[in-house]
Order: structure tokens, then C-alpha cells, then sequence
């Protein structure tokens, strides 16, 4: 009979840590690329609405999706998609902007870094047969958005400022605390500031930019004040050994973010923001649950 370590050892790895001991530069040009895939990822998540996904008007993941049938770029996918995914798109567009978020929090955060790689492969092979040959696209880009991903699933890409890390006792819980709380803080302060004419816009303000394809999200009044006190919390419990604030933060992130999945698409979002907002929102959750699980605790090793 196969011995079943010998089965469960791919797993294994693929839940490890992704913090196998590398010299400096290594590990911080595997967190660079990391970091930048996440980006990637988080911003592109806001045009996957649902409840229809583009189907009605034909834009949105409906009409690129399409493309794998008026542009095929292997004959076989492309019947898949034409017979099982675009008649139920509202199914496959819910399980893409899951797959897509996991991908964005995941790969920001550094957390189950192997995962989200193999995740981010199989991704970016789904998206390149459906439009590398459809107008105006290169196909390099998917090559390169495959290779990107392959690197990291093989890299120590979990070593720096990553939960990951954390997980392995091989760096900073606090840093990595206090560094997200900051930027959630920032974030949400301006976004406070910036929806003083509109308080409960659609679409609030936030940072980002369309011309650089960046954003963590956009935030009306409401939504900047959850983002900023989730931050908050995290930066308490970072300079802490308060758990419960951690937890806290955890509870109202992902509150956030289900309130936005819950209304983006059917009605205006109360914290007036998209589905990028709530994936930020739940990258600041997963830290301040971390968090509220670690405490303050520095290893030796690479400094997160």
C-alpha cells in the first residue's frame, strides 16, 4: 500500500511556511515580488460585480470571459466555458472574486504564501486561455503573471514581513502588526477627510489610481471611520498583550468586508466601498487576528 506521509508530504509543504532560510536579499526580493502580486490582485478584484458579473450589458468578467469562445486559445476550454461557465456565471463569477480576493489577501499578508502561489498559477493559466488571443492583449503577460507565481511558490517568500513568519517564529508579529495598523490608519484617516462634501458616497474616496492600476480600496465617511479603527486596534494590540483587541479588529474587518459582499451590486454599500475595499478590509482582519493570536512575540531570524 503507498504510505501515506509520502502522499500527504505536497500538502505538507504547501501549509508550511513558506520561510526556508535564504540570505537577506533573497528573501526581500521575494517579498517585493510577493507584496506586488497581491497589489495586483487587489485592485483588479473591483470589477468582478456581481449579481450578473457583466453579463446584461456585456463588460465586466462576462464579456472577457467571452473571449475564450470568439477567440479561442484551446478548443477544448473554450467549449468548457461556452457550455458550463457563461450560461452560470453568476456562480463562476462568485467563485472567481472568492478566488481572486483569497489571492489578494493572502499574498499581501504572506499568509499560507505556497498556497496562494499554486493558487495564483492555476489563475493565471485559467485567465490566459481565456483572453491571451483576444484583441489588444499580450500574451506575455500571462506568461509572465504564471512564471511570477511559480517563483514564489519555490521562494522564502513568507520570511519577510509576512504572516508566514509569524507562523514560524522567525519574525516580528509586532512589526508586522504595527506596519498594517499604520497604513490601515493612514488609509482610512484620509478617506475620512477626503468624503466631507459626500459623506455617504457610492463610491467613496481612497488611495488609488486607476493610471498605475493601485488601489487598497475606496471608503465613504462611514467606511473610512471601520477602516480606521480597525487599524487602530491593530496598532494597540501590536504595542500590546491585549488579545481581545485583536480578535476585535478581526470582527470588525471581516464585518466590513461581508457587508460590502452583501451589497455590491444590489444596493449602494453603506461604507461606500468595492469589492478591492473589502479585500483590504480582510487583509487587515487576518493581521489583527494574528495578532490576537501571537501576542508580542520576536524570534530570532529574519526581522519581519
Amino acid at each position: 500500500m503507498p504510505d501515506t506521509r509520502s502522499l500527504l508530504a505536497p500538502v505538507r509543504w504547501l501549509l508550511a511556511p513558506a520561510t526556508d532560510e535564504v540570505r537577506r536579499e533573497q528573501a526581500y526580493a521575494a517579498v517585493f515580488l510577493r507584496v506586488l502580486l497581491g497589489l495586483m490582485w487587489l485592485y483588479n478584484v473591483v470589477w468582478k460585480r456581481p449579481p450578473d458579473f457583466g453579463e446584461d450589458a456585456d463588460k465586466g468578467l462576462f464579456h472577457f470571459t467571452s473571449f475564450a469562445v470568439s477567440d479561442p486559445v484551446f478548443p477544448p476550454y473554450s467549449w468548457v466555458v461556452e457550455h458550463a461557465v457563461l450560461p452560470n456565471i453568476e456562480v463562476f463569477g462568485w467563485l472567481v472574486l472568492l478566488v481572486e480576493t483569497a489571492l489578494a489577501v493572502l499574498l499581501v499578508t504572506g499568509a499560507w504564501v505556497r498556497v496562494a502561489a499554486a493558487l495564483g498559477v492555476a489563475q493565471s493559466v485559467a485567465i490566459g486561455l481565456s483572453v491571451a488571443f483576444a484583441p489588444n492583449e499580450w500574451p506575455w503577460s500571462y506568461w509572465l503573471m504564471i512564471g511570477a507565481h511559480v517563483v514564489i511558490l519555490f521562494s522564502s517568500a513568507g520570511r519577510v514581513f509576512a504572516v508566514d513568519a509569524v507562523r514560524a517564529r522567525v519574525g516580528s508579529a509586532r512589526t508586522l502588526g504595527l506596519v498594517w495598523g499604520a497604513v490601515a490608519v493612514v488609509v482610512g484617516a484620509y478617506s475620512v477627510v477626503a468624503s466631507a462634501d459626500e459623506p455617504l458616497a457610492r463610491l467613496g474616496s481612497g488611495l488609488a489610481s486607476t493610471d498605475w492600476s493601485l488601489s487598497l480600496g475606496r471608503y465613504n465617511l462611514v467606511g473610512g471611520l471601520v477602516l480606521l479603527v480597525v487599524g487602530a486596534l491593530v496598532l494597540v494590540v501590536a504595542r500590546s498583550q491585549l488579545a481581545v483587541l485583536g480578535w476585535a479588529a478581526a470582527a470588525v474587518g471581516v464585518a466590513g468586508a461581508v457587508s460590502l459582499y452583501a451589497q455590491i451590486g444590489f444596493s449602494d454599500p453603506l461604507l461606500g466601498g468595492s469589492a478591492t475595499s473589502a479585500a483590504f478590509l480582510l487583509s487587515v482582519a487576518l493581521v489583527g487576528g494574528v495578532m490576537a493570536h501571537a501576542g508580542r512575540r520576536t524570534s530570532p531570524g529574519v526581522a519581519a
